[in-house]
């Protein structure tokens, strides 16, 4: 079964996990737009999505699906999101996308995160993926030299703007064993929104596609 083919299983499998009539968060990406298309296409009729991405909210108004803002809600039954890497304790490197601080926002209002990935993303230990960091761009110098001072290789992510108008350093090479630590590290440098490190809100339940189907998987 190709990458394409496990994700659209995960993201389809998820889509029995919505109840109707709830009030879902919808996370963004390749895997999302796949349970997006099933959602719309299943029996399941939800009040209203609350998406973390502009991209991700216009493909839910096209199938005609409600959105949102996070301020009108108190909190979502769900979200569904993807990672570009999840460990066996359903910690997660997100923001390849971009959408990380509103992934994380939308995660923080959620009662359960359920992510949906292809077997690739299944790590041993987070870090082969570059760890997104969402920079306000008058301090994307100075966070970078405190990345590199952290051990990191930082990369402006070139013609990005987030959709809250920042910036992206990328960062290859930062010592991610203690995935909790290191978030909350990085959070205390001034000019950093967030960063990609999915360790103090960790996913409860992935749904993962595999070549013999759809594996459901709780932390370890």
């Amino acid at each position: 079964m190709s990458a394409e083919a496990q994700k659209r299983a995960a993201a389809e499998a998820a889509v029995a996990t919505i109840q109707s009539g709830s009030i879902i968060g919808v996370g963004s990406g390749s895997t999302v737009n796949h349970f997006i298309d099933a959602l719309a296409a299943s029996d399941t009729q939800i009040e209203a999505a609350v998406a973390a991405s502009e991209a991700s909210a216009e493909r839910l108004r096209g199938h005609g699906i409600e959105v949102r803002d996070a301020n009108q809600v108190t909190e979502l039954a769900v979200m569904i999101d993807g990672a570009d890497e999840i460990n066996r304790h359903l910690q997660m490197i997100k923001g390849g996308g971009g959408a990380l601080t509103r992934e994380k926002i939308i995660a923080a209002l959620s009662h359960q995160f359920i992510c949906i990935a292809d077997a690739s993303k299944q790590v041993t230990a987070l870090g082969d993926f570059p760890l997104p960091v969402e920079v306000i761009p008058m301090a994307r110098s100075y966070v970078g030299r405190q990345m590199l001072k952290l051990g990191g290789h930082p990369e402006l992510r070139e013609g990005f703007t987030t959709d809250n108008g920042n910036v992206i350093l990328d960062v290859r090479r930062l010592d991610l064993s203690e995935p909790l630590h290191r978030e909350q590290q990085l959070n205390n440098i001034a000019g950093i929104v967030t960063n990609g490190l999915f360790a103090l809100r960790p996913a409860d339940e992935l749904l993962v596609g595999t070549d013999d189907g759809v594996e459901r998987v709780t932390a370890a």
